[in-house]
C-alpha cells in the first residue's frame, strides 16, 4: 500500500469540481490523502496528488467514482487486478452502480473511512479481442458499420460450434449488463444475483435470433465469418476496435472482479426496483416523479432546481 487514502476517478467531460471540493475538504479535515490520475490533476486542487493510471488503484485504499454508470464501470475496470471497494457519487440520469448523491457524501466518506459499509461483488468478463486482452464489467459487442452489411460471426461454446448470427449487432453481457445494450436489443433483465452470460442479437436477419443465457463457468468464442461486415467492438460502451474484417472474440466470466460499496443495501434494491420498473414506461421526467417515493422525489426536485452552469 503507497499510502494514498482514496483515489478519484472522475466523469470525462462533465464539471465535477462541486463534488471534488466536498471530497477535499473532507480529507483536509480528516487527515486523509488523495489521489487521481495524473490526466486529471489539471481537474482537481493542489492537495490531490497525480499517479499514473495503472497504478491508482493499487496506490489507494478505496476509489470514489465521480459520475454515473459510465464512470463507475470505468472505476472498476481501473480496479480490476487489484480490486478495491468503490464509492459510487451520483451526477448521472439512471445509475444502477452509484450509491450516493452530492449532498449525503460526508457522511458516506465517514462511513467508507471507518468499513461501515457492505461491499457488492460483481463480474466481469475477460475479452481477447483479435489478440489484445480487454475487461468489460457490462457488456463487449460486436457492431456493424452503418451502410456496410450486417455482423456475422458463429458461436462455439467450449470448443462445440452451435451455429451462428447475422444481425446489426451481437452483444454479450453480464448479469450487470443485462440492464444496458442487450435489453435494449431485446434481451432478458438477469437478476444481479445469478452468474450467467448473456448473448444478445440486435436485429438478427438470420441464424440464431434469440438471447442464449450461458454458464459462467463456459467459454464463448465468437469468429468473423468471411461474409461478414467490417465490425466494431466495443467495451462497456468504448470503442477498442474499429473495422475488424477477420479474427476472433474470445470470453471468459470471472467472478469477484470488482466491489462496488454499499451502506444501504435495501434502499439500493428499492431504488433498482423503481429504476427497472421505469425502463418500459413512456411517460416524461414530469410523469415519473410522481411514480419516486417522497425522498427521491426530493432528491430529483433539488437535482432539477440547480442553476446551470
Amino acid at each position: 500500500m503507497a499510502g494514498y487514502g482514496f483515489g478519484l476517478v472522475l466523469h470525462p467531460t462533465r464539471d465535477v469540481s462541486e463534488v471534488v471540493g466536498i471530497v477535499d475538504r473532507w480529507a483536509a479535515r480528516h487527515g486523509r490523502t488523495l489521489a487521481v490520475r495524473s490526466a486529471d490533476r489539471h481537474r482537481v486542487p493542489s492537495s490531490v496528488q497525480p499517479v499514473p493510471a495503472d497504478e491508482l488503484a493499487a496506490r489507494c485504499d478505496a476509489l470514489i467514482s465521480i459520475g454515473g454508470d459510465g464512470t463507475m464501470l470505468g472505476a472498476l475496470r481501473a480496479a480490476v487486478r487489484t480490486p478495491k471497494p468503490v464509492l459510487g457519487v451520483h451526477l448521472g440520469r439512471l445509475g444502477f452502480l452509484v450509491e450516493v448523491d452530492p449532498p449525503e457524501l460526508p457522511g458516506a466518506l465517514d462511513r467508507l473511512a471507518t468499513g461501515d459499509f457492505t461491499v457488492e461483488s460483481h463480474a466481469c468478463l475477460s475479452c481477447e479481442v483479435c489478440g489484445d486482452d480487454v475487461v468489460a464489467f457490462n457488456d463487449v459487442a460486436l457492431v456493424r458499420r452503418p451502410g456496410s452489411g450486417f455482423v456475422t460471426v458463429t458461436l462455439s461454446v467450449d470448443g462445440r460450434r452451435y451455429g451462428y448470427y447475422r444481425c446489426d449487432a451481437l452483444v454479450v453481457a453480464t448479469p450487470t449488463g443485462s440492464t444496458a445494450y442487450s435489453y435494449a436489443a431485446g434481451g432478458p433483465l438477469v437478476s444481479p444475483a445469478t452468474h450467467a452470460v448473456v448473448v444478445t442479437p440486435s436485429a438478427p436477419m438470420a441464424g440464431i435470433s434469440r438471447s442464449v443465457v450461458l454458464s459462467p463457468d463456459e467459454t464463448i468464442h465468437l469468429e468473423l465469418r468471411p461474409d461478414s461486415a467490417a465490425v466494431t467492438v466495443e467495451m462497456d460502451g468504448l470503442v477498442i476496435r474499429e473495422a475488424a474484417t477477420e479474427g476472433s472474440v474470445r470470453v471468459r466470466y470471472v467472478r469477484d472482479a470488482g466491489q462496488v460499496v454499499r451502506l444501504d443495501p435495501n434502499r439500493y434494491q428499492e431504488r433498482n426496483q423503481i429504476k427497472l420498473s421505469l425502463l418500459d414506461l413512456p411517460l416524461l421526467p414530469e410523469q415519473l416523479r410522481e411514480l419516486l417515493p417522497e425522498q427521491l422525489r426530493d432528491q430529483f426536485d433539488r437535482r432539477r432546481m440547480r442553476p446551470p452552469r
